[in-house]
């Protein structure tokens, strides 16, 4: 028991030290466009005032995700638009959050492994959805991850930390994950590079990003019901 509260007290520790960290940033970023008058429509000017331009820029971004990651419940979205801001070309905003992903999606995984599945039971009672995975034990890893990541049912740091906790294939986790957070990549980098923020019109452009949660979240549903039947014909086999 006494495990259990030391690693709870260090995710506890880890998620306060990341959320100063990026108040912390946040307040800087406001400062600075403040002081150099930017707004939303021209934010990728801010690469040309910092030494090292665009890759400075980058390294603050993929440092921020890389922070946030161990915050557990910080939407990646944000860091997708927000790059997609600060970068004229989307391709460019589209590869640092490529990075940024990776490293933000391996850094909770291997802190769920460290803690072990003891940190499950504790965080359980602070997050009751991760009940929920304990339905697809023994089920298709790759496609439940998949479909995790891509619905956004859990925030997508916590379902890592999660996800090595229960000692998952880090290949099959790292591919699924990565493919899971592709298209949330790419469609809200596409509204922060191409959409104007002040234009509610712009907003449009979420549309295809609920519709794909929508769907990925219809099919969890689906395949939870499919493996509670297995589930049940299976006992159903055993007693008879």
């Amino acid at each position: 028991m006494a495990e259990k509260k030391n690693y709870d007290k260090l995710v506890r520790a880890l998620q306060i030290a990341a959320g100063v960290f990026m108040l912390a940033m946040v307040a800087l970023i406001v400062v600075f466009m403040a002081k150099y008058h930017i707004s939303v429509k021209n934010a990728d000017q801010i690469a040309g005032m910092l030494t090292g331009g665009a890759f400075t820029v980058a390294l603050i971004l993929i440092a921020f995700s890389v922070v946030k990651s161990f915050a557990l419940i910080f939407p990646p979205a944000v860091i997708y638009a927000v790059s997609g801001i600060f970068f004229e070309n989307y391709l460019t905003a589209v590869t640092v959050n490529l990075i940024a992903t990776v490293l933000s999606l391996a850094l909770p995984y291997f802190l769920g492994r460290f803690t072990g599945k003891g940190m499950v039971d504790s965080l359980k009672k602070r997050f009751p959805k991760i009940a929920k995975l304990d339905s697809f034990a023994g089920a298709n890893e790759f496609a439940v991850i998949f479909v995790i990541k891509a619905s956004g049912m859990l925030p997508c740091d916590l379902s890592s930390l999660i996800f090595g906790a229960m000692d998952m294939s880090f290949p099959k986790y790292f591919l699924a994950a990565n493919l899971g957070m592709l298209p949330l990549n790419l469609l809200w980098t596409l509204l922060g590079n191409k959409g104007d923020l002040s234009n509610p019109l712009s907003f449009l452009y979420v549309l295809p990003i609920l519709l794909f949660a929508v769907a990925a979240a219809f099919i969890m549903k689906r395949f939870s019901k499919k493996h509670d039947n297995k589930e049940i014909e299976t006992k159903g086999q055993k007693n008879a």
